[in-house]
């Protein structure tokens, strides 16, 4: 079982901007915070769905190539939420809602490059 994982951001503050707006509709809040004074350099944002948090931000470097994460949704409206406001916050399409039989076919899913151009994606596998 993975307990969290991250990415590298080029700008921090304009990352979790994106990142706050585009994983709400999915129940994620920023839970963790930690400034570079504490860490020695890097900052860095822990999201998740409280008390955790299972996915980071970090200032720095961006992943190179970029990296696609996942995340799942409780349901088709969210997927649908998910993109709107991840497009709102600043994202690029990058495969609009819907049906992806290629994988089964219940996967539901939306995709959205982040600033940094990692693919974020949100997917339900429920039956519609």
């Amino acid at each position: 079982m993975i307990d969290h994982t991250g990415v590298g951001v080029s700008d921090f503050a304009r990352s979790k901007a994106f990142y706050v707006a585009a994983l709400e509709p999915l129940g994620y809040r920023v839970v963790m915070e930690v400034t570079a004074e504490e860490t020695g350099g890097f900052q860095g944002a822990g999201f998740g769905v409280p008390p955790k948090p299972d996915f980071w931000i970090g200032s720095g470097q961006p992943n190179v190539p970029p990296i696609h994460i996942a995340f799942r949704a409780a349901g088709r409206d969210v997927v649908d939420r998910f993109y709107q406001a991840a497009l709102a916050a600043g994202g690029r399409d990058n495969g609009p809602p819907g049906v992806r039989p290629h994988y089964h076919p219940n996967y539901y899913g939306a995709f959205v490059l982040d600033p940094d151009g990692h693919n974020v994606e949100a997917v339900c596998h429920d039956p519609a």
